[in-house]
Protein backbone atom coordinates (compact mmCIF):
# COMPACT_ATOMS: atom_id res chain seq x y z
CA UNK A 1 0.00 0.00 0.00
CA UNK A 2 1.47 3.72 -0.89
CA UNK A 3 1.87 6.23 1.61
CA UNK A 4 -0.07 9.36 1.13
CA UNK A 5 2.52 11.02 -0.34
CA UNK A 6 3.23 8.52 -2.85
CA UNK A 7 1.44 7.24 -6.11
CA UNK A 8 1.58 3.73 -7.94
CA UNK A 9 0.97 3.39 -11.66
CA UNK A 10 -0.86 0.45 -11.95
CA UNK A 11 -2.38 -1.27 -14.82
CA UNK A 12 -6.68 -0.98 -14.50
CA UNK A 13 -6.93 -4.59 -14.49
CA UNK A 14 -4.76 -5.28 -11.09
CA UNK A 15 -6.74 -2.76 -9.31
CA UNK A 16 -9.84 -4.25 -10.08
CA UNK A 17 -11.50 -6.71 -12.56
CA UNK A 18 -12.57 -5.89 -15.89
CA UNK A 19 -15.22 -7.48 -18.06
CA UNK A 20 -17.09 -6.76 -21.42
CA UNK A 21 -20.45 -7.60 -21.09
CA UNK A 22 -22.93 -10.08 -22.93
CA UNK A 23 -23.33 -9.89 -26.57
CA UNK A 24 -26.69 -9.10 -28.22
CA UNK A 25 -28.29 -11.64 -30.49
CA UNK A 26 -31.31 -12.64 -31.76
CA UNK A 27 -31.61 -15.50 -29.87
CA UNK A 28 -30.98 -14.19 -26.95
CA UNK A 29 -33.78 -12.08 -27.57
CA UNK A 30 -36.27 -15.08 -27.42
CA UNK A 31 -34.26 -16.99 -25.20
CA UNK A 32 -35.82 -18.10 -21.76
CA UNK A 33 -34.66 -16.14 -18.39
CA UNK A 34 -35.45 -12.57 -20.00
CA UNK A 35 -33.61 -10.14 -17.46
CA UNK A 36 -33.08 -6.23 -17.89
CA UNK A 37 -29.45 -5.31 -18.82
CA UNK A 38 -28.00 -2.26 -18.88
CA UNK A 39 -26.54 -0.71 -22.34
CA UNK A 40 -24.43 2.54 -23.74
CA UNK A 41 -28.06 3.96 -24.10
CA UNK A 42 -28.06 3.76 -20.29
CA UNK A 43 -25.04 5.09 -18.54
CA UNK A 44 -23.82 8.96 -19.32
CA UNK A 45 -21.31 10.71 -17.50
CA UNK A 46 -21.99 10.30 -13.63
CA UNK A 47 -25.75 8.75 -13.79
CA UNK A 48 -27.36 5.80 -15.36
CA UNK A 49 -30.84 6.45 -16.90
CA UNK A 50 -32.86 3.35 -16.25
CA UNK A 51 -35.86 5.20 -17.96
CA UNK A 52 -35.25 2.93 -20.97
CA UNK A 53 -33.71 -0.58 -20.38
CA UNK A 54 -34.50 -3.77 -22.57
CA UNK A 55 -34.54 -7.23 -21.35
CA UNK A 56 -32.88 -10.65 -22.59
CA UNK A 57 -31.88 -14.18 -21.99
CA UNK A 58 -29.63 -14.41 -18.76
CA UNK A 59 -28.65 -18.31 -17.15
CA UNK A 60 -28.85 -18.42 -13.50
CA UNK A 61 -25.08 -18.79 -13.78
CA UNK A 62 -24.41 -15.39 -16.50
CA UNK A 63 -26.29 -13.51 -14.17
CA UNK A 64 -23.73 -14.33 -11.52
CA UNK A 65 -20.93 -13.40 -14.35
CA UNK A 66 -22.98 -10.36 -15.48
CA UNK A 67 -24.90 -9.37 -12.50
CA UNK A 68 -23.78 -5.53 -11.39
CA UNK A 69 -23.16 -4.87 -7.69
CA UNK A 70 -23.27 -1.55 -5.98
CA UNK A 71 -20.11 0.35 -6.56
CA UNK A 72 -19.47 -1.21 -10.27
CA UNK A 73 -18.59 1.46 -12.81
CA UNK A 74 -19.76 1.03 -16.03
CA UNK A 75 -17.70 2.67 -19.21
CA UNK A 76 -18.71 2.97 -22.47
CA UNK A 77 -17.44 0.67 -24.88
CA UNK A 78 -17.99 1.34 -28.19
CA UNK A 79 -19.40 4.76 -29.44
CA UNK A 80 -20.17 6.24 -32.99
CA UNK A 81 -18.43 9.87 -31.16
CA UNK A 82 -15.31 9.22 -30.47
CA UNK A 83 -15.20 11.75 -27.39
CA UNK A 84 -17.88 9.75 -25.65
CA UNK A 85 -15.96 6.44 -25.40
CA UNK A 86 -15.19 5.32 -21.68
CA UNK A 87 -18.39 7.53 -20.54
CA UNK A 88 -19.02 6.33 -17.06
CA UNK A 89 -20.82 5.97 -14.00
CA UNK A 90 -20.94 4.02 -10.80
CA UNK A 91 -24.06 1.54 -10.30
CA UNK A 92 -25.84 2.37 -6.98
CA UNK A 93 -29.19 0.08 -7.67
CA UNK A 94 -29.80 -3.70 -5.92
CA UNK A 95 -27.54 -6.47 -6.19
CA UNK A 96 -27.73 -8.16 -9.53
CA UNK A 97 -31.10 -6.56 -10.97
CA UNK A 98 -29.38 -5.35 -13.84
CA UNK A 99 -27.09 -7.33 -15.96
CA UNK A 100 -24.83 -5.64 -18.86
CA UNK A 101 -24.23 -5.78 -22.53
CA UNK A 102 -20.90 -6.08 -24.29
CA UNK A 103 -21.11 -2.52 -25.30
CA UNK A 104 -20.24 -1.53 -21.81
CA UNK A 105 -17.18 -2.87 -19.60
CA UNK A 106 -17.92 -3.24 -16.60
CA UNK A 107 -14.77 -2.71 -14.05
CA UNK A 108 -15.02 -4.30 -10.37
CA UNK A 109 -12.69 -2.05 -7.95
CA UNK A 110 -10.35 -4.03 -5.68
CA UNK A 111 -10.16 -3.59 -1.97
CA UNK A 112 -7.58 -0.97 -2.77
CA UNK A 113 -9.72 1.39 -5.03
CA UNK A 114 -12.60 3.28 -4.31
CA UNK A 115 -15.26 3.43 -7.01
CA UNK A 116 -15.87 7.42 -6.74
CA UNK A 117 -12.04 7.76 -6.84
CA UNK A 118 -11.68 5.17 -10.02
CA UNK A 119 -14.76 7.08 -11.38
CA UNK A 120 -13.33 10.55 -11.35
CA UNK A 121 -10.34 8.96 -12.93
CA UNK A 122 -12.07 7.54 -16.04
CA UNK A 123 -13.61 11.02 -16.23
CA UNK A 124 -10.57 12.77 -16.24
CA UNK A 125 -8.98 10.15 -18.63
CA UNK A 126 -11.92 10.88 -21.23
CA UNK A 127 -12.20 14.74 -21.16
CA UNK A 128 -8.15 14.61 -21.46
CA UNK A 129 -8.78 12.26 -24.83
CA UNK A 130 -6.40 9.23 -22.93
CA UNK A 131 -9.39 6.75 -24.06
CA UNK A 132 -9.85 8.38 -27.56
CA UNK A 133 -6.12 7.44 -28.66
CA UNK A 134 -6.24 4.10 -27.59
CA UNK A 135 -9.56 3.42 -29.16
CA UNK A 136 -9.86 1.27 -32.34
CA UNK A 137 -11.34 3.54 -34.68
CA UNK A 138 -13.92 1.60 -36.79
CA UNK A 139 -17.53 2.78 -38.23
CA UNK A 140 -17.74 3.26 -34.47
CA UNK A 141 -14.97 3.55 -31.78
CA UNK A 142 -14.30 0.47 -29.28
CA UNK A 143 -12.41 1.45 -26.00
CA UNK A 144 -11.58 -2.62 -26.07
CA UNK A 145 -11.42 -3.90 -22.49
CA UNK A 146 -7.83 -5.93 -22.91
CA UNK A 147 -6.71 -2.10 -23.73
CA UNK A 148 -8.57 -0.23 -20.87
CA UNK A 149 -6.94 -3.02 -18.69
CA UNK A 150 -4.03 -2.27 -19.41
CA UNK A 151 -4.37 2.00 -18.86
CA UNK A 152 -1.74 2.24 -15.81
CA UNK A 153 -3.74 3.84 -13.29
CA UNK A 154 -2.58 6.00 -10.19
CA UNK A 155 -3.22 4.29 -7.21
CA UNK A 156 -2.63 6.14 -3.95
CA UNK A 157 -3.53 5.67 -0.32
CA UNK A 158 -7.17 4.98 0.46
CA UNK A 159 -6.95 7.82 2.75
CA UNK A 160 -5.44 10.01 0.26
CA UNK A 161 -8.32 8.70 -2.17
CA UNK A 162 -10.72 9.57 0.04
CA UNK A 163 -9.33 13.10 0.64
CA UNK A 164 -10.24 13.56 -2.92
CA UNK A 165 -13.38 12.28 -3.09
CA UNK A 166 -14.70 14.20 -0.47
CA UNK A 167 -13.49 17.47 -2.45
CA UNK A 168 -15.01 16.46 -5.53
CA UNK A 169 -18.75 15.46 -3.99
CA UNK A 170 -17.95 19.52 -2.13
CA UNK A 171 -18.06 20.89 -5.18
CA UNK A 172 -20.52 18.35 -6.96
CA UNK A 173 -23.10 18.93 -4.75
CA UNK A 174 -22.41 22.75 -5.38
CA UNK A 175 -22.96 22.26 -8.80
CA UNK A 176 -25.76 20.12 -8.05
CA UNK A 177 -27.97 23.49 -5.89
CA UNK A 178 -26.26 25.63 -9.28
CA UNK A 179 -28.17 23.43 -11.79
CA UNK A 180 -31.34 23.00 -9.42
CA UNK A 181 -31.40 27.34 -9.17
CA UNK A 182 -31.24 27.48 -13.31
CA UNK A 183 -33.84 24.75 -13.85
CA UNK A 184 -35.76 26.66 -11.58
CA UNK A 185 -35.11 30.59 -13.09
CA UNK A 186 -35.27 28.40 -16.90
CA UNK A 187 -39.27 27.39 -15.16
CA UNK A 188 -39.76 30.73 -13.77
CA UNK A 189 -38.65 32.51 -17.34
CA UNK A 190 -40.87 29.79 -19.33
CA UNK A 191 -44.08 30.53 -17.26
CA UNK A 192 -43.89 34.41 -16.99
CA UNK A 193 -43.56 33.89 -21.13
CA UNK A 194 -46.63 31.56 -20.95
CA UNK A 195 -48.95 34.02 -18.98
CA UNK A 196 -47.89 37.23 -20.70
CA UNK A 197 -49.02 35.65 -24.06
CA UNK A 198 -52.43 33.84 -22.53
CA UNK A 199 -54.14 35.42 -25.13
CA UNK A 200 -52.58 32.67 -27.89
CA UNK A 201 -54.92 30.00 -26.27
CA UNK A 202 -58.01 32.30 -26.64
CA UNK A 203 -60.87 32.81 -29.42
CA UNK A 204 -60.20 36.44 -29.50
CA UNK A 205 -57.18 38.87 -28.91
CA UNK A 206 -57.96 41.02 -25.52
CA UNK A 207 -58.21 44.32 -25.37
CA UNK A 208 -55.35 45.83 -26.04
CA UNK A 209 -54.06 43.34 -28.24
CA UNK A 210 -53.61 42.53 -31.83
CA UNK A 211 -53.98 39.61 -33.84
CA UNK A 212 -53.01 39.37 -37.37
CA UNK A 213 -51.66 36.94 -40.13
CA UNK A 214 -47.56 36.88 -39.50
CA UNK A 215 -46.99 38.79 -43.10
CA UNK A 216 -48.78 41.40 -42.22
CA UNK A 217 -45.86 42.63 -39.62
CA UNK A 218 -42.99 40.48 -41.86
CA UNK A 219 -43.10 41.72 -44.97
CA UNK A 220 -40.59 39.51 -46.27
CA UNK A 221 -38.57 36.10 -45.87
CA UNK A 222 -35.30 36.57 -47.18
CA UNK A 223 -32.90 32.71 -47.49
CA UNK A 224 -29.11 32.91 -46.61
CA UNK A 225 -26.24 31.87 -48.64
CA UNK A 226 -25.99 28.31 -50.04
CA UNK A 227 -22.24 28.95 -50.62
CA UNK A 228 -20.17 25.24 -49.90
CA UNK A 229 -18.48 25.94 -46.22
CA UNK A 230 -15.17 25.45 -44.52
CA UNK A 231 -13.43 26.17 -41.53
CA UNK A 232 -10.72 28.62 -43.38
CA UNK A 233 -11.78 31.59 -40.49
CA UNK A 234 -10.77 34.44 -43.97
CA UNK A 235 -13.74 33.67 -44.92
CA UNK A 236 -17.07 35.20 -44.20
CA UNK A 237 -18.86 33.94 -41.15
CA UNK A 238 -21.85 32.10 -41.85
CA UNK A 239 -24.16 30.97 -38.96
CA UNK A 240 -25.94 27.43 -39.48
CA UNK A 241 -28.68 25.77 -38.19
CA UNK A 242 -26.57 24.56 -35.38
CA UNK A 243 -25.39 28.56 -34.79
CA UNK A 244 -29.03 28.71 -32.99
CA UNK A 245 -29.59 28.43 -29.24
CA UNK A 246 -31.45 29.44 -26.85
CA UNK A 247 -33.04 32.59 -28.95
CA UNK A 248 -29.51 33.51 -28.85
CA UNK A 249 -26.83 32.96 -31.86
CA UNK A 250 -24.36 30.29 -30.79
CA UNK A 251 -20.74 30.86 -31.84
CA UNK A 252 -18.77 27.94 -30.82
CA UNK A 253 -18.50 25.86 -34.29
CA UNK A 254 -18.78 28.59 -37.03
CA UNK A 255 -18.10 27.91 -40.95
CA UNK A 256 -16.68 30.22 -43.62
CA UNK A 257 -17.63 30.82 -47.15
CA UNK A 258 -14.85 31.23 -49.59
CA UNK A 259 -16.65 33.05 -51.79
CA UNK A 260 -17.60 37.14 -51.15
CA UNK A 261 -21.16 37.78 -49.50
CA UNK A 262 -23.56 39.84 -51.40
CA UNK A 263 -24.13 42.71 -49.34
CA UNK A 264 -27.95 42.30 -48.93
CA UNK A 265 -27.21 39.34 -46.77
CA UNK A 266 -25.17 39.99 -44.25
CA UNK A 267 -26.32 40.34 -41.12
CA UNK A 268 -27.33 43.25 -39.47
CA UNK A 269 -28.21 44.54 -35.61
CA UNK A 270 -31.89 43.13 -35.20
CA UNK A 271 -32.11 40.94 -37.47
CA UNK A 272 -34.48 37.84 -37.04
CA UNK A 273 -32.85 34.24 -37.84
CA UNK A 274 -35.45 31.40 -38.34
CA UNK A 275 -34.31 28.05 -38.59
CA UNK A 276 -36.70 26.58 -41.46
CA UNK A 277 -34.93 22.78 -41.69
CA UNK A 278 -33.80 20.45 -38.70
CA UNK A 279 -35.08 17.39 -36.69
CA UNK A 280 -38.67 17.98 -36.03
CA UNK A 281 -37.15 18.74 -32.16
CA UNK A 282 -35.18 21.63 -33.55
CA UNK A 283 -37.00 22.81 -36.44
CA UNK A 284 -38.33 26.40 -35.62
CA UNK A 285 -35.34 27.63 -33.33
CA UNK A 286 -35.19 31.25 -33.67
CA UNK A 287 -33.05 33.98 -32.55
CA UNK A 288 -32.11 37.93 -32.78
CA UNK A 289 -28.55 38.96 -34.22
CA UNK A 290 -27.34 41.58 -32.11
CA UNK A 291 -23.95 42.54 -34.32
CA UNK A 292 -21.87 40.00 -32.35
CA UNK A 293 -19.16 39.71 -34.77
CA UNK A 294 -18.07 42.86 -37.60
CA UNK A 295 -19.28 41.19 -40.78
CA UNK A 296 -21.26 37.81 -41.00
CA UNK A 297 -24.11 36.19 -42.92
CA UNK A 298 -26.60 33.21 -42.61
CA UNK A 299 -26.80 30.02 -44.90
CA UNK A 300 -29.94 28.90 -46.73
CA UNK A 301 -31.49 26.44 -44.83
CA UNK A 302 -32.20 29.91 -42.26
CA UNK A 303 -34.25 32.54 -43.45
CA UNK A 304 -34.67 36.20 -42.08
CA UNK A 305 -37.64 37.51 -41.46
CA UNK A 306 -37.22 41.17 -39.78
CA UNK A 307 -40.29 42.18 -38.59
CA UNK A 308 -41.92 45.78 -39.06
CA UNK A 309 -40.45 47.35 -36.06
CA UNK A 310 -43.03 50.33 -36.31
CA UNK A 311 -45.55 47.34 -35.17
CA UNK A 312 -43.56 44.44 -33.34
CA UNK A 313 -39.92 44.37 -31.87
CA UNK A 314 -37.99 41.68 -33.05
CA UNK A 315 -37.04 40.16 -29.35
CA UNK A 316 -41.28 39.69 -29.20
CA UNK A 317 -40.82 37.85 -32.41
CA UNK A 318 -37.97 35.51 -31.26
CA UNK A 319 -39.89 34.86 -27.82
CA UNK A 320 -42.87 34.32 -30.07
CA UNK A 321 -41.60 31.65 -32.17
CA UNK A 322 -40.29 29.84 -29.09
CA UNK A 323 -43.69 30.08 -27.04
CA UNK A 324 -44.69 25.87 -27.11
CA UNK A 325 -48.14 26.50 -28.67
CA UNK A 326 -46.13 28.32 -31.50
CA UNK A 327 -43.79 25.69 -31.81
CA UNK A 328 -46.49 23.05 -32.30
CA UNK A 329 -47.99 25.43 -34.77
CA UNK A 330 -44.74 25.52 -37.18
CA UNK A 331 -44.62 21.36 -36.80
CA UNK A 332 -47.85 21.27 -38.11
CA UNK A 333 -46.64 22.80 -41.02
CA UNK A 334 -44.01 21.36 -41.40
CA UNK A 335 -42.93 18.89 -44.32
CA UNK A 336 -40.98 15.60 -44.18
CA UNK A 337 -37.41 15.31 -46.05
CA UNK A 338 -34.83 12.75 -45.57
CA UNK A 339 -33.86 12.79 -41.82
CA UNK A 340 -35.19 16.70 -41.55
CA UNK A 341 -38.50 18.56 -42.29
CA UNK A 342 -39.06 21.56 -43.51
CA UNK A 343 -40.95 24.71 -42.95
CA UNK A 344 -41.74 26.83 -45.84
CA UNK A 345 -41.48 30.52 -44.91
CA UNK A 346 -44.63 31.24 -47.23
CA UNK A 347 -46.73 29.29 -45.16
CA UNK A 348 -44.86 30.22 -41.85
CA UNK A 349 -46.09 33.73 -42.40
CA UNK A 350 -50.03 32.65 -42.73
CA UNK A 351 -49.70 31.64 -39.01
CA UNK A 352 -51.38 34.21 -36.84
CA UNK A 353 -49.11 36.04 -34.63
CA UNK A 354 -51.01 37.56 -30.96
CA UNK A 355 -48.69 41.30 -29.93
CA UNK A 356 -49.50 44.46 -27.49
CA UNK A 357 -50.50 47.04 -29.62
CA UNK A 358 -48.12 49.01 -27.74
CA UNK A 359 -44.52 48.60 -28.29
CA UNK A 360 -43.63 49.95 -24.94
CA UNK A 361 -45.68 46.94 -23.68
CA UNK A 362 -43.60 44.40 -26.07
CA UNK A 363 -41.01 45.54 -24.59
CA UNK A 364 -41.86 45.69 -20.70
CA UNK A 365 -42.11 41.90 -21.27
CA UNK A 366 -38.89 41.55 -23.49
CA UNK A 367 -37.35 43.26 -20.95
CA UNK A 368 -38.68 41.09 -17.85
CA UNK A 369 -37.33 37.80 -19.46
CA UNK A 370 -34.09 39.25 -20.25
CA UNK A 371 -33.83 40.19 -16.77
CA UNK A 372 -34.70 36.08 -16.23
CA UNK A 373 -31.23 35.70 -18.83
CA UNK A 374 -29.03 37.82 -16.89
CA UNK A 375 -29.63 35.98 -13.74
CA UNK A 376 -29.51 32.41 -16.12
CA UNK A 377 -26.05 33.67 -17.55
CA UNK A 378 -24.52 34.72 -13.67
CA UNK A 379 -25.27 31.04 -12.78
CA UNK A 380 -23.76 29.22 -15.94
CA UNK A 381 -20.74 31.39 -15.50
CA UNK A 382 -20.62 29.94 -11.71
CA UNK A 383 -21.75 26.25 -12.83
CA UNK A 384 -18.35 26.56 -15.42
CA UNK A 385 -16.38 28.05 -12.64
CA UNK A 386 -16.91 24.99 -10.67
CA UNK A 387 -16.48 22.16 -13.18
CA UNK A 388 -12.88 23.84 -13.63
CA UNK A 389 -12.56 23.03 -9.97
CA UNK A 390 -13.69 19.65 -10.06
CA UNK A 391 -11.30 19.64 -13.47
CA UNK A 392 -8.38 20.78 -11.59
CA UNK A 393 -8.94 18.36 -8.64
CA UNK A 394 -9.01 15.70 -10.89
CA UNK A 395 -5.65 16.82 -12.63
CA UNK A 396 -3.83 16.38 -9.24
CA UNK A 397 -4.60 12.25 -9.72
CA UNK A 398 -2.64 12.56 -12.88
CA UNK A 399 0.32 13.41 -14.47
CA UNK A 400 0.86 13.96 -18.38
CA UNK A 401 3.98 11.44 -18.46
CA UNK A 402 1.73 8.78 -17.46
CA UNK A 403 -0.70 8.78 -21.01
CA UNK A 404 2.93 8.71 -22.71
CA UNK A 405 3.75 5.38 -21.07
CA UNK A 406 0.31 3.10 -21.51
CA UNK A 407 0.66 0.11 -22.51
CA UNK A 408 -0.94 -0.99 -25.86
CA UNK A 409 -2.24 -4.30 -26.13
Amino acid sequence: MPTDAEIRWVPVREVGEVRMGKQLSPSSREAAGQHPYLRVANVYEGRIDLSDVKTMGFSSAEREVYGLRPGDILLNEGQENLRMVGRSAIYTGEPERFCFQNTLIRFRPGSEVLPEYAQAVFVRWRAQGVFAGIAEKTSISHLGGNRFGSLLFPLRSVSEQRRIVEVIDAASAQELAIQASIAKLRSARQGTLLSAMFSIQLEEPPKGWVRVPLKEVVPVAEYGVSEALNRDVRGVPVLRMNNIKGGRPELSDLRYSPVSVPAKLELKHGDVLFNRTNSIDHIGKSAVWQGELPRASFASYLVRINPDTSRLIAEYLVEWLMHPSIRQRVRSISTVAVQQVNVNPTKLRELEIDFPSSLSEQKRLIDLLHSYDRLIDVEIAELDRLRDLVLGVTDKLLTESSFFTVPLQ
